[in-house]
């Protein structure tokens, strides 16, 4: 019994995450997404690539994040900095 234990843990890898981390991580990657789809409309070339830049820059430097609050904040920006390209695309267009 102890054999088929250890062998049912051993599958798992090192860093499993909770169903909640699961589920932030989720979160960010469906923002990061949404961030580069919204980029790509970006009409001027040397825009949309320092857009993307920053973009890829601030995922980067936040990847270690943690603490629950702090990357609920961040999602809860990320969001509101999306918002506002698409708000500045749609004017851009008409």
């Amino acid at each position: 019994m102890i054999l088929l234990e250890e062998m049912a843990t051993s599958r798992l890898p090192p860093a499993t995450l909770t169903l909640k981390q699961f589920m932030r991580r989720q979160q960010v990657l469906l923002l990061y997404r949404r961030i580069l789809q919204a980029i790509r409309e970006v009409p001027n070339d040397s825009d949309r690539k320092y857009l993307k830049d920053w973009a890829r820059e601030e995922f980067k430097r936040n990847k270690s994040a943690t603490e629950e609050d702090t990357i609920r904040m961040m999602i809860t920006q990320g969001n509101m900095q999306l918002k506002e390209l698409e708000k500045n695309l749609a004017l851009a267009k008409s």
